[in-house]
Formats: structure tokens, sequence, C-alpha cells
């Protein structure tokens, strides 16, 4: 077991492992071969002076068959030569048909060893047969036991738990705008892997600790095994592509571009499944390519079922999420149950996750449908958890995974133009895409606590009040001109919909419009008289588009702004002459200009290098957009003229710093600009006293080995 040596005993190694190609169990069978020629020869089947002379005569060379006893039953050097085949192929398929032609050789007359005529023979040639004889019986005892140990009744696996714990100062890369899948587990149950902030780090069952995987300090999210368990999937947060490295490290191959991952999956056809959100759930090539949309959506952990023409994964619009199957043919959906996260299993049951607890049910895979109650099988447990193929359960123990801590604190900071700050007296919490109001006295925002609302911090009185007290989570507030309401984003089981409530907390909460569940709305902006709220409306892994909804009559919504890739997070100029957007049409989010209303009668690029989240400066002299290249995150600023033309200078940097919303997976809207244009709230990540973590993130990993045998006592399958 030497590093960079292949793991194995060289003279008992079959051809294809000696190669270093996937092996099965047509390797234990050259296996049995060779063991059964050293037995009855008294030699090894294959030698050489060395390793690496022995793994040439294992590919290579033939056993000396002269060496067998020459009176050794003609069928059982069959045998021998059947398991002795160089082509894998020509080898017995399994140890059973071994098992029947020997027992074949038992049952002859004439014994393992042909007998000669009876004769009177000396004592000397008697004394030459004394081994031979002892060999046969010793041999026939091997030979029976072999059979009765293969023939025996198989022993329920005994189930075994342990856990690992990281080492000090470690932690699970869960702390970020955009948290994904921190854990996964190879399909032979070896190994599974975890995310840091430094990395990606594999745990092997021969090894004590856990290794770091060079070439993964990228901020990695969502791991997930290839089918040989020699390669390992995930989404990089730092450039929002997904990638693929050795699991030996080295320099990561990039797939295709992604927003945000919420669970993958490598087939044994050599595709990955996984979903975008908010954009769907799609299926690419593990060498790359363009991603092909299977569903489309606020959708999540995908599973392809085995009958190929089903997927089950977890809705995220419905409240409360739901776990869903959908025909890929027809596209009809069927709603199983409230949960997220649920993996069929080919034992015949369903896991998923629900308020911090793992259930399972029987499932028919032919009928799609449970065909019992849930049963709770592990309690007190994190969203992330992962089960092989073969039975092993991993999971991170705790309560981090839930919709609210899944947000980390925050606190708010005003911020120069020079880049000096000013915190704000607001606490830290688990603030949300904040807005001021037109008169600089307000500042609503979205707060994951017991439930997604919004809320309003009072800068002159220094106080936070609940806006919306529904159960729906409620997001992207947006001040109307003048302050009197606020506009904001929430989700029904119908689809998303644009509602808004008075500022004051009065009067009753009104819908102004709703869409179907395949399209996601943000409110971002207004037209400067305030009777048009413009839009971004997420359809799809390529596409967003900008529509705007009317605020007179009926509400009448309309698309201003639609093409074969994504635009999205509208600002209109102060005068109400031009709109500011981001697109991804140059391969890469930018900042583009166009007229407003009529969209279609010019088109400017003003950012240089990427960029994200644009605002105009209250008297429409200015653009400033966020830029989040690894190297270059900062507030870029942009000089420009609003008369009859536009016209921009080159963008130049305002201030850095470490703030949310930088990069391309941007929490949007995640910054704004005061009303006297001196200043920038922001948000920036908090960073725990000792006092607020008396109560710890979890940091270990509980595993399960043998888990199916526990899930078919307690969870029968009818």
């Amino acid at each position: 077991t030497q590093k960079g040596v292949i793991l194995g005993t060289a003279a008992y190694m079959s051809p294809e492992q000696a190669r270093g190609k996937p092996v099965d169990k047509r390797a234990d069978i050259w296996a049995f071969g060779c063991v059964l020629f050293e037995m009855l020869t008294g030699r090894t089947a294959f030698s050489g002076k060395d390793v690496t002379d022995i793994l040439a005569a294992v590919i290579r060379a033939e056993p000396e068959w002269n060496s067998l006893p020459t009176n050794l039953h003609w069928r059982l050097r069959e045998v021998l030569e059947r398991c002795l085949e160089k082509d894998a192929k020509d080898r017995y398929s399994g140890i059973n048909d071994a098992r029947v032609d020997i027992q074949k050789v038992l049952t002859d007359p004439s014994g393992v060893f042909v007998q000669p005529v009876p004769t009177a023979e000396s004592r000397a040639r008697l004394r030459t047969m004394l081994p031979w004889i002892a060999g046969t019986v010793i041999l026939s005892a091997i030979i029976v036991g072999t059979i009765v140990w293969n023939l025996r009744p198989t022993e329920q696996h005994r189930v075994m738990r342990f856990d690992y714990s990281l080492p000090e100062g470690q932690r699970f890369n869960v702390n970020l705008q955009s948290a994904g899948d921190v854990l996964a587990v190879s399909s032979d149950g070896s190994r599974f892997v975890y995310s840091t902030s430094e990395g990606l780090y594999l745990r092997s069952e021969e090894q004590l600790e856990a290794r770091l995987i060079l070439g993964t300090k990228e901020n990695p999210h969502s791991p997930f095994f290839s089918p040989d368990g020699q390669w390992i999937g995930y989404w990089s947060l730092d450039d929002g592509k997904l990638k693929k490295i050795s699991i030996n490290g080295g320099a990561p191959v990039a797939l295709c571009d992604v927003s945000y991952v919420d669970g993958a999956i490598w087939y044994a056809d050599n595709t990955i499944v996984y979903a975008d959100i908010p954009n769907g759930i799609m299926r690419v090539s593990a060498n790359g390519g363009t991603p092909e949309t299977l569903v489309a959506g606020m959708v999540g952990s995908p599973q392809l079922l085995p009958d190929g023409k089903s997927i089950l994964f977890s809705d995220f619009v419905s409240t409360p999420n739901q776990i869903v199957v959908q025909s890929l043919e027809s596209g009809e959906r069927k709603e199983l149950f409230p949960g997220g996260g649920a993996r069929y299993l080919p034992i015949g049951h369903l896991v998923y996750w629900l308020q911090n607890n793992l259930f399972a049910v029987p499932f028919d895979i032919d009928k799609l449908e449970a065909t019992g109650g849930p049963v709770p099988i592990v309690e007190g447990t994190t969203y992330f958890f992962a089960i092989s193929d073969s039975g092993t359960l991993v999971y991170i123990p705790g309560t981090v995974a839930t919709e609210s801590s899944a947000t980390p604190q925050r606190t708010l900071v005003w911020v120069d133009r020079k880049g000096g700050e000013e915190p704000l007296e607001a606490p830290a919490n688990t603030y949300r895409y904040p807005k001021i109001s037109p008169d600089g006295t307000k500042v609503a925002l979205t707060i994951d606590k017991d439930n997604i609302d919004i809320w309003i911090w009072d800068l002159v009185y220094k106080n936070l009040t609940r806006l919306t007290f529904d159960n729906l989570p409620d997001r992207y507030p947006l001040w109307t001109p003048d302050g009197k309401r606020i506009v904001f984003q929430s989700t029904a089981r119908e689809g998303f919909a644009i509602y808004w409530k008075a500022a004051d907390g009065t009067g009753e909460v009104e819908q102004l419009c709703s869409v179907p569940k395949s399209i996601a709305l943000v409110p971002y902006s207004w037209s400067s008289d305030g009777s048009t709220l413009l839009m971004h409306e997420a359809s799809g892994t390529t596409r967003a588009d900008i529509g705007t909804l009317s605020m007179e009559g009926d509400h009448t919504h309309k698309p201003l702004l639609q093409q074969d890739y994504i635009e999205a997070m509208p600002q209109v100029s102060p005068d109400g002459c031009w709109i500011a957007y981001c697109s991804n049409e140059s391969g890469q989010d930018e900042i583009y200009v166009r007229p407003f209303p009529d969209v279609n009668k010019g088109r400017w690029q003003v950012s240089a290098d990427g960029g994200n989240s644009p605002l105009w400066s209250p008297d429409g002299r200015e653009l400033f957009y966020l830029t989040g290249r690894a190297t270059t995150e900062a507030v870029m600023r942009v000089a420009v003229e609003t008369g009859s033309s536009f016209k921009r200078s080159t963008p130049e940097v305002l201030f850095r710093g470490t703030y949310v919303g930088f990069g391309p997976s941007t929490d949007c809207p995640s910054w704004d600009i005061h009303p006297d244009g001196k200043r920038f709230l922001m948000m920036k990540e908090h960073e725990p006293t000792a006092e607020e973590s008396t109560t710890e993130a979890p940091h270990k990993i509980n595993v399960v080995l043998n888990f199916f045998e526990e899930l078919k006592q307690r969870v029968p399958v009818p």
C-alpha cells in the first residue's frame, strides 16, 4: 500500500487490475483460480523477481499447466483454465458457475484424481502416491467447505454508527449568501466529501483524517461523486461554474455556468442532473457543454427515477415546500407530501427531510406513490444528508439548515464615497434586500426569522417593526415613490405574486398580480411618475426578462425586454427616460443602458469587466454598480450624460470592501443609495462575539453503515 502503488497482491491480481482498469467480481474469480492452482501444484500461478515481473507475467504469460498433477480430473483443469482467462468476459460470470462444475468433479466416481486400475504395487510406489492422496483429501475438504460457505444462508449485516469530528477551527461552508449542499457520499459508501471555506475535504474508510483536495479553494458548494468514485463534481461560488476534479486533486474542469446549485447527481451515462435555482432542473454532459432544461421553475434536489421517464424533486414555490414527481414526457406533476431533499432508494423507500428530522416511507416505484405512512428515522438533523447506493448514510446533526438559519447574521453600514464606514445602530440580524424610503428616514428589509417577512428599521427612532405577518415567505421590499406603501414579492401554491401594503402597517395586504410557478418575479424600480412598476422575471436557466406592471386600473402586466438570455435588475433613471439593467448576453454579467419606455431605440454597455446591481445617483448624473471578480470586488462609478442621447465615461473604482452582493451570485438587491447621494447602505457578514457564540454550529458528520438493514426493519415494504 505504498504511495503510487496499485492496491492488491501482485501474484493474485487479474490482468485488468494490473493494468489499472475498472474491475468487478470476475477479478475475484481470477484470484480464486490462482489460489486453486497454487493448492494443486505447490507454486504460484504467476511469479517473478519483483512486483513488475509478476505483473508482466499476469498480463502476458500463462501458468505452467504441465506442473498440474498428470492424473487431475479433466473437468477440474477446465475450471482452472476458465478462471484464468486473460479476457474477463471469457471467465465465469459468477463463482456459482464454478461451484457447479466443481460439484460435478466431486460426484464423479473416478474422483478428483483419476485412479488407475488396481494392481499389486510396491511399497515405494505407495509412498509416492501418499502425498497425492493426502492432497485429494485436503482439496476435497476445501472445495466442500467453499461450497457450504457459498450456499450458507445470508447473514444480516450489522448496522454500525460512528461520527467524524472536523479538526479544530474547521467549519462547514454554509455561512454564505447561497449555501448549497455541503456533503456527499460515494456510491459504494467507502468515502465521503464535505465543503469548507478552505476547499473540499475527502475522507476514505482507510484514513483516520480527511484530506484537502488540492485545487478546490474557490468557495466550493454542493459536492457530488462520479459513479466510479474517482471524480467529484461541485459548484464554485467564486465564478458561478459547475466543475469536476479528480479525487486526487489537480486542475478543476469547468463544465458550464450555473446561478446556484441545489442538489446534483452524476449518472452512469456520464450526464449530470442538477437544480439551478431559480431557473430549473438541468442536465449536462460530464464532459461539459450546453445544459438541457428538464424542469423549469424554483425547484431543487432532483433525482431521475429508475424508469428514466420520471423525476423527483422539491418544489420551493409551494408553502410548505412539497416533494413532487413529474413525468419528463408529459410534464404532468404529482405532489406527494411536504418536505425536501427526497431520495428514492433501491430497496423501495423514499427518504426525505422535514423540520429537522429524516423520514422514510415505503414507495411504489411503478405507481409513484407512498404505500405507507412516514416514519421518523433520524431526529435532530440538518438538511444536509446523503445516502449511498450501498446503504451508507452520512448526515450533519443539528439544526443549521432551517430556512431562517440558512441566512447568515448581517449588519447594516453606511459607506461614503471614499469607503468610510459608519455602522447603523440596528442589531445584527438575518437581513436581506434593504431599500431606503424616499425621504431617507427608514429602511425596509426582509428578515429570515421565525418566518420570512418584511420589517422596517426606523433611522430616526432606532427601532424595528414588522410589516407582514402571514405564513408565506415575503421578499424584495420596494417603497412606492411617495413612500406610503411597500411593494413586495410573496409565494403561494398557485405561484409567485406581487403584493403591497401601507408602510405604516395599517390596512390589509393587497395582491397586484400573480404568475405561474415557473416564473419568479422580483419588483425592482418605478417609472418617474410612479405609474409603472418594473420587475425582472426569471423563467429558465438561460432566460430572465424585464416586465412592467401598471399601477392603474386592473394592473396590467406586460413584457418590456425579452431576449434569449438573462436581463435583470432594471433601474429607471431619475428623469424617467433611461433604464439600466444587467445582462449576460456577452457571456458574463455586464451593465447596459437603454431608452425608456421605448427600449429598442438604442443600447449602450456601461461596465467593462463584469457588473451587477446598478443604481442611479439621485441627480441622474452617475451610475453605480457592483463588480465581484475574485481580485476586483468593488463599487464602480460611471459618469453619464442623459440629454437627447446617452453618454458615459470609463468606469472607475469608487471604493472597495467586503460586502454582501459582490460576486456572480448576487443577493439582489443587496444595497441602496441614500436620497442625498453621498452614502450607500451596505450589508456586511456579522462576526459573532464570544457571548453570541454560546451555541456552536454543528461541526461533525454522523455515519451509519448498513443503514438499509435498519430501514427494512423499521419501515417494512409491503
